[in-house]
């Protein structure tokens, strides 16, 4: 949370991607669908499964720990519309593969010259200040 955004003008980052409250950032966790005719996992509230079709699909809360699967470390500002921290400070942004079977693509936080490939991380949801709820895998403890 932050100090200047009011706790209802907070939204997530993409909408049916996170569960929980958003004004409890402890509770927020990732939302997941999971096919009953095919058995495929995907991230996000989906009503069709993007692999058979299918419409039965049910709701599925994702796990907080993955591994890092692959990463990079963005050592230059991205062009655009950037939103990160200013001055800019190089981030990694890695692929975490979770216990369900599906890689998400987030920042892995720390030291992104500490990320290793097999790293145990775990999801960590922040509120920006324009008050969008975001999420991060940091190094497990």
């Amino acid at each position: 949370m932050t100090d200047s955004t009011p706790l209802s003008d907070f939204r997530p980052v993409r909408s049916g991607l996170m569960t929980g409250a958003l004004d409890d950032l402890a509770s927020v966790g990732l939302a997941g669908s999971r096919c009953r005719a095919c058995g495929e996992t995907t991230l996000g509230a989906n009503t069709l499964c993007p692999n058979c079709g299918s419409d039965d699909v049910f709701p599925i809360a994702l796990s907080d720990e993955g591994k890092v699967w692959t990463y990079t470390v963005v050592r230059y500002r991205p062009p655009g519309d950037y939103k990160g921290a200013e001055p800019f400070q190089p981030f990694a942004i890695g692929l975490v593969e979770l216990p369900e079977g599906l890689r998400v693509v987030a920042p892995v936080g720390g030291d992104p010259d500490a990320v290793r490939i097999g790293m145990t991380v775990r999801f960590t949801a922040r509120a920006r200040a324009d008050g969008v709820v975001e999420f991060v895998y940091n190094p497990a403890a």
